[in-house]
């Protein structure tokens, strides 16, 4: 007799963006000619570079050939993108990566989420709260999270970091609970939903921690690219220590726009090492068992992002978007509501008017305003009384949001 993984019925609801887009549906098809701007769910909305665009067409005629068409490509992801990533985002920061280190996968999503495949179901696991909730889910899928309770929106088996207003939304280790010692903490800076950054005196005290107790950090770095501030670092191996305790995650979707693409990497040191066992290893060996590798044409993409017409396009990508949250946090600050983020990252944070409810409020931006954005509570109970707006809208719909939210 089959059965199924009980572990999937424990899960609250559906998935918080799916709920956001079934809300979102819902209010157009009672409202059919209502404006709605969606500024809740961090897709992007600018087309994709020239030098991809060249790329992929590049690739789509190699595969049209007999002498250059390429049928499975290496699991890992070919070399000259490795090769790649390791000279321009890690060895022009001062910091040593071999491309061997390097894994090139299908979205940071995806991989934040099945890297618990390799560690065993009994380690205890820290989130930062609020928190992108595919940590929590994925792990409440394996059995690692324990059950929900709905009273307090929080999980049983898992370790909660809280983020507040009074540690500006970047927890430290002195926020761990008393009596909690975590093996796996999830990090991710800048942060989402937060918008929030750590500076390398925590970013450090994360890694001594992690030493210390022989913890491994999964760093979630999806969006770095938007870090403008020089003193904030965009790597945790820039960090003294790191490559022995740490994981790190990487995205093409919010700086080159790949949301519709799909391609990532993920970074595991050879020297960090669980019991011996090299991490490393163990991922190589799910990866090439689960996985059929990116798609070369993507993968050529991904490498035009690092060519000087690349680096030029993406890098005016990611300005755009940051010119958006700028203008949402000054707008948002000039209305009154307590803002974080919209500096170095795409994510603006609000603390909600009045004392509503995230989702009320989310109702009240929706049939009030016609704006959507994403309740704080969907990211974890402390998230609860805030709400996070993105500044991956076009400029003409930001500038028309932040109108409407002005006369609130």
């Amino acid at each position: 007799m089959a059965r199924i993984n009980e572990n999937f019925q424990k899960l609250p609801g559906s998935y918080l963006f799916s709920e956001v887009g079934k809300r979102r549906r819902a209010f157009i098809d009672a409202h059919p000619d209502a404006d709605v701007i969606s500024l809740g769910i961090g897709d992007v909305t600018l087309p994709l570079t020239p030098s991809a665009i060249e790329a992929l067409h590049r690739g789509t005629d190699e595969m049209s050939r007999p002498e250059t068409f390429r049928g499975y490509g290496p699991e890992q992801g070919y070399a000259f993108l490795r090769e790649a990533i390791a000279k321009a985002d890690f060895g022009e920061r001062g910091v040593r990566i071999d491309p061997d280190e390097i894994f090139i996968g299908d979205g940071a999503k995806s991989d934040t989420g099945n890297i618990g495949d390799i560690f065993d179901l009994d380690n205890k696991v820290a989130v930062c709260d609020p928190v992108y909730p595919v940590y929590v889910d994925t792990n409440a899928m394996a059995g690692r999270a324990g059950n929900y309770d709905p009273s307090t929106g929080r999980w049983d088996g898992l370790i909660y970091i809280p983020g507040t207003a009074e540690n500006g939304f970047v927890p430290g280790i002195r926020d761990i609970p008393v009596g909690s010692t975590p093996d796996i903490i999830y990090l991710c800076f800048p942060n989402n939903p937060t918008g929030t950054v750590a500076g390398k005196e925590e970013l450090k005290e994360w890694v001594d921690y992690a030493i210390s107790n022989r913890a491994v950090i999964l760093f979630d770095a999806a969006y770095e690219a938007y870090i403008t501030d020089p003193l904030i670092p965009h790597s945790i191996y820039e960090i003294p220590g790191a490559d022995e305790c740490a994981i790190e995650f990487r995205s093409f979707s919010k700086n080159a726009g790949f949301t519709g693409l799909r391609c990532s990497y993920t970074v595991i040191p050879k020297r960090l090492k669980v019991g011996g066992t090299s991490l490393n290893s163990l991922w190589n060996r799910r990866h090439s068992t689960k996985f059929n590798g990116t798609p070369y044409i993507v993968q050529l993409a991904a490498a035009s992002v690092y060519t000087p017409e690349g680096k030029a396009e993406t890098r005016g990508l990611v300005e755009y978007y940051l010119e958006n949250a700028k203008i949402i946090r000054e707008g948002l600050k000039e209305a009154g509501f307590g803002v974080w983020g919209g500096v170095n990252s795409p994510y603006i944070w609000l603390k909600t008017p009045g004392g509503m409810s995230s989702w009320d409020f989310f109702d009240y931006m929706l049939n009030s305003l016609s704006i959507v954005g994403t309740p704080g509570s969907g990211f974890g109970p402390s998230g609860e009384g805030y709400f996070r707006l993105t500044g991956f809208g076009s400029r003409e719909n930001t500038l028309r949001a932040v109108e409407r939210i002005k006369k609130l």
